[in-house]
This record gives structure tokens, sequence and C-alpha cells, in this order.
């Protein structure tokens, strides 16, 4: 079987199995799923529209603190879906969920902003896509898993590299079949320039940006233009920096792949090195170290000089005594030592069927497929009420070590964790870290 048609099998697999065996599809007698969206800037907006491409489901709730992004959300739906139907605008997702007739609720805010909803919406009898990282901190992300256990609820993680189409393939075709041997290290990582060399001044906040709102439980610093929209991620206070945005998908990926748990030691250096003029407060350069027994997974992320392959700008290498695996969003390549063939794949792009992604704004084109997996595989869990392929455990997993790596290089030492539970043992001090205080009125659901 060659690759395009081993991707195609595996798209038509999937959607036969979610038809034949789980009754997922929609008749005419059937009615859609409802589905509410909290946060709809840019991937809020990429989330959603897959959705609206594999299941004809009918979103009736949009809500945002954004007045101007939620009403031209608001537009790009009803020109979507099926129906045509402008859904309910909100402001404050409490308020969406109080109307408690959503069967899907997807969460794309702000990292300092999952927990509090996606609590909420279990509770309110909801399933849940929830944008990774899953949590600002290590106490949100267990009463999280807990919330979603306790409502035996399906809670999916955007953490969509266990969707993805090449990356199954290489999981397939290289991992399962052995050929990359013995595996002893794993170098993950990202050199885009993403962290802003920008120093603007604070300004009021705009009329149509309700900034008590967004900062909610988040520390309330002066707003500034570079916070929003998306460059929240440069600040500490709404985001886990570099590590909780572009190694929580790395090392997803890779414990995925190679089926991993919790790490048992976590070490970090780095810091501000180079950009210290920046109102940014991540790291501009930092290296995270996860033990798993005999492997290593080393993360390194650099925000400023050259790549050192520039073919791989961000992604992981997997080195096994047989072989070694390149892969990220764009493609993979293995290379075997001592003679054998050579393997390279590519994205699977779905124009033919979804040619809408040839012109959607921002689409990153691909991981539109990955997206559309990932879906998919929500709603067969759904039907059956199994867990998900990210499931919000393994979310928690792959967040949760992320943020304990900026505690490892906060305290300057290495943590040790409980692999069954990832607790730190006999760390007090970094104890204390993992539940960070809350801005009142909120109250944090971890403590």
């Amino acid at each position: 079987m060659n690759r395009r048609k081993f991707l195609q099998t595996g798209a038509a697999g999937l959607a036969l199995s979610s038809l034949a065996r789980y009754g997922a599809a929609i008749t005419a007698a059937e009615t859609p799923k409802r589905v509410g969206l909290i946060g709809s800037g840019w991937y809020g907006k990429c989330d959603l529209l897959r959705l609206i491409q594999v299941e004809p489901v009918e979103v009736v709730s949009l809500c945002d603190v954004d007045k101007n992004m939620l009403a031209g959300a608001a537009e790009i739906v009803a020109s979507r879906q099926k129906s045509k139907k402008k859904p309910r605008t909100y402001g404050d997702y409490r308020k969406l969920l109080a109307e408690k007739d959503l069967d899907i609720v997807l969460i794309a805010t702000p990292d300092h902003w999952h927990a509090l909803p996606m609590i909420a919406a279990v509770e309110g009898g909801a399933d849940v896509y929830v944008q990774k990282p899953i949590s600002i901190d290590v106490a949100e992300g267990r009463a999280m898993v807990a919330a979603a256990r306790k409502h035996k609820r399906v809670v999916q993680v955007g953490l969509q590299r266990r969707s993805t189409p090449h990356l199954i393939e290489a999981r397939d075709r290289i991992i399962r079949e052995g050929k990359l041997g013995k595996i002893g290290l794993v170098e993950m990582y990202c050199y885009y320039h993403m962290r802003t060399r920008d120093n603007p001044p604070d300004t009021a906040p705009p009329e149509h940006l309700d900034y008590e709102m967004w900062t909610g439980p988040a520390p309330l610093r002066p707003y500034n233009r570079l916070v929003h929209p998306g460059g929240w991620r440069a600040f500490m206070e709404y985001s886990n920096g570099i590590v909780g945005d572009m190694c929580v998908h790395m090392y997803d990926m890779v414990r995925w792949l190679l089926g991993l748990g919790w790490p048992k030691r976590i070490a970090s250096t780095g810091g501000i090195l180079i950009n210290k003029e920046s109102k940014a407060n991540t790291t501009d350069t930092q290296t995270c170290t996860f033990e798993h027994d005999d492997l290593k997974a080393v993360w390194t992320h650099r925000a400023w000089g050259e790549s050192p392959d520039k073919e791989y700008p961000w992604g992981a290498t997997i080195y096994g005594d047989k072989g070694t695996l390149k892969l990220s969003t764009m493609k993979y390549d293995f290379t075997p030592w001592g003679g054998g063939k050579a393997m390279h794949g590519e994205p699977l792009y779905e124009y033919e069927k979804y040619p809408e992604d040839q012109t959607e704004p921002r689409l990153e084109k691909q991981c539109a497929s990955a997206i559309r997996w990932h879906m998919q595989d929500l709603l067969k869990c759904m039907a059956t009420r199994g867990k998900p392929v990210a499931d919000i455990e393994e979310g928690h997993v792959s967040t949760a070590s992320c943020i304990l790596a900026n505690i490892a290089l906060e305290l300057g030492r290495t943590l040790q964790l409980d692999p069954k539970t990832g607790e730190v043992l006999g760390d007090d001090e970094a104890n204390r870290l993992l539940a960070r205080p809350y801005r009142q009125p909120w109250k944090h659901p971890g403590v």
C-alpha cells in the first residue's frame, strides 16, 4: 500500500467506523448536536469550522469578551453552518452555559481561562473540546480531570498531533514495525522567533473589549496592545510561555508515539538571555529534560538566531540504534542506519472534499485534516462514552509536565516525580507552586 492510499484508507476507515459502528451520522429525522464556542478568536474558529465540516451540528452559542471578534465570528458561522442561522452571542461564558442546551462546548480562550469554563461545562452535562495546554497550573489540571470523571463527560484536548494523518502513518509504519530499534533519546525543539520584541506603552483598553473579564482570575496588568488579540502568550500571567505553547504539542506527540506516561524527573535551564528590552516576560531560551527510565526527552527553544535544521524549525527527532525519525506538522523523515530504505511523509490535504480550506483566513492548512480527525474521534467517543485519543487525563500529564519544567527553572533544581501521579516528591516549595493564587472574586477549583 502506498502512503497516499494509506492515508486515504485511514480517513475512510475512521469515518466508516464512526458511521457504521457508532451511529454518528445524522439523518434527516435526527436532531443535530448543539454546539457552543467559548473564545471566538483565531483558533476557536479554526476548531469550530472543522467540526462543522465533519458533522452537521447546529452552532447555537458563541462567547467572547471582545464584541468585535464575537460579531465577526457569528457572521462566519452563519455563513458556514447548514441552517445559516446566526448563533446567540454572549460576553460571559456563565450566561452561555446557563442555557443548559448544549451537547458540545468548545473552549479556545487564553490559557488562564481554560479550567473554569471546562469544569462548568461538564457540570452542565456537555462534552468538551478544550484547547491545550489544559491549565495554567497543575492543580487546575487535576480539578479538570476530576470533574470530567465525576460527571462522566467526554473531554478531548486540542493536542491534535495524536490525530495527524502523516504522524499516524509514521507511528504505524516505522515505530510499531521496530525500524528505529531501541530508542534512547528524543530531541524536541522550536526555533521560531515567536516571542515579541516590542515594548509599547500601556493604554486604556479598547471599548469593545471587556478587559476585566478578559483578565478573570489572572493577575491584573495594565492593558497593553501586545496582549490582545493573541499576544497574551508572551506573558506568564496568561500562559506557560513557549514551553506551554509549543513544547506541550511535541512532548505530547512523543508520549503518544512511544507510549510514555509521567516522567520521573524534570529539569530545566534558561531564561531571558537576549531579548531583555521587550515587555514579554516569558523565556527566549530554555532547555527542559523529561526523564523516562532509559529514555530522555529533551526540549529546546530559542526565539533568536538560526535553526540548526531549516527543514525542521519546530518538531521532534527520535533516535534509535537502527535509525532516526524526524517529525513535524509539515512532514516526517526516517533515515535507517547501515543501509535500508529511507521514508518520507507529508500532510494529508483534502481540498477536493473541503475546498474552503484553501481560502479560509489564517488556517494552518497542514493541520486542517488533523483537527477534523480529532473532531471525528470526539464524536465517536461521545457515541460510545469512551476516552478520546487526547483524553483530558493525557492532556493533564503533558500540560503539567511542561508547567513543572517551568517550576524547575524557577527553583533552579531537578524535580523528582511520582511517575504514577505526577506529584513532586520531597519538595514542599515546589508543591506550593502547583496552584497559583486566583484574583478575587474568582475561586480556584483545585484548592
